[in-house]
């Protein structure tokens, strides 16, 4: 976390991960390229290089949109998800690759601008073998390109956070996009119906991830918290909440995050302002919740993130009955100090 925009500092951490996610592309493109030439020897080299990129590229963005979830499930997947965007900016390379392949093959010598012909190169007919596959990869790179051309804090910044995180959220348009390119693509030329099948692996497991992770929240979302006296709502016990962690729960329509430290529990927004990231699923560290996503941290009893950072978030007034933990359900202004309860009350 830093207060101004610097140079990457790299750490252990991410010079494993730059060097894992480097070697095992360079890995899948030697192996892809070798079992290509093995099993079909009279395919031109060109067509090996479009394609090994262009599989690649969609392999990696299933990854990318499987972390997600996974870390929904099991924390443990969290360590993928705090460089996922290099993750992500490695799938537009691999993608702009696999583009300039295709425009240099089959576009490049036509009296037709380049762009102009892959829209017009393919007349759409009545069968599969005229759907014009390549404008779908075409408007799946444009927005991977604006994904990573935005993917520093200077963006999430400068565009605040919801109107980037929807843009990001595009990931998805890509995604289908893709699914799209890609089936068409092997249907009309004639590939391995290996490709169809991977495909179809593919979709099935993000889509599987993403309804299974679903299915959690709404569990979460859904518990019943009983109304007490004065407004407050009881929560949960104080029992529930691990030292120095928390216990969400929905208040209001809003998930909150209740914190358990030094005696005291204190009752925050549930979401991040960096890229929304679920704080309660982050820890007390040096006296300050820390996001698990990036490490944005906020102090428990203000919302506030500690100087000279000016990130804030809303906080809850919170009691401690009978071992019980009541929240007022309206929050207050983000930074605003809420007095910490004691668990000995």
């Amino acid at each position: 976390m830093s207060d101004k925009y610097i140079s990457i500092q790299w750490n252990r951490q991410k010079r494993f991960y730059d060097f894992a996610l480097a070697g095992g592309v360079a890995m899948f493109l030697v192996i892809f390229a070798a079992v290509t030439e093995w099993f079909y020897p009279f395919i031109t080299a060109e067509i090996v290089i479009m394609r090994m990129f262009g599989v690649a590229a969609f392999l990696l963005l299933h990854m990318v949109l499987c972390i997600g979830p996974l870390c929904r499930l099991n924390p443990r997947f969290l360590p993928l998800l705090y460089n996922r965007r290099h993750m992500g900016v490695t799938v537009f390379l691999l993608a702009l690759i696999h583009a300039v392949m295709v425009v240099a093959t089959y576009h490049a010598g036509s009296a037709v601008n380049p762009i102009v012909s892959i829209f017009v190169s393919s007349p759409v007919t009545g069968s599969v073998a005229g759907v014009p596959f390549q404008p779908f990869g075409f408007f799946a790179l444009v927005i991977l390109y604006l994904m990573a051309a935005t993917s520093h804090d200077f963006w999430l910044a400068n565009l605040s956070a919801p109107v980037w995180k929807t843009l990001h959220m595009l990931v998805y348009v890509a995604y289908a996009l893709l699914v799209l390119h890609m089936t068409f693509g092997a249907l009309q030329g004639n590939a391995s119906p290996i490709y169809i099948v991977a495909m179809g692996v593919g979709l099935v497991t993000v889509l599987g991830l993403h309804i299974a992770a679903a299915l959690k929240e709404t569990r979460a979302d859904t518990e019943v918290c009983a109304a007490a006296d004065d407004g407050f709502i009881d929560a949960c016990a104080v029992a529930d909440i691990p030292e120095n962690r928390s216990r969400m729960v929905c208040v209001s329509g809003e998930r909150v995050a209740i914190f358990k430290y030094e005696g005291k529990i204190s009752v925050v927004s549930n979401v991040c302002q960096h890229q929304n990231g679920p704080l309660g699923e982050g820890k007390i560290v040096q006296g300050c919740i820390t996001c698990p996503w990036h490490g944005y941290q906020y102090l428990p009893e203000t919302g506030a993130s500690p100087p000279p950072f000016t990130e804030k978030v809303p906080t809850f007034n919170v009691r401690v009955r009978n071992g019980r933990v009541l929240v007022y359900p309206r929050p207050n202004l983000a930074g605003t100090r809420a007095e910490p309860a004691s668990i000995s009350q």
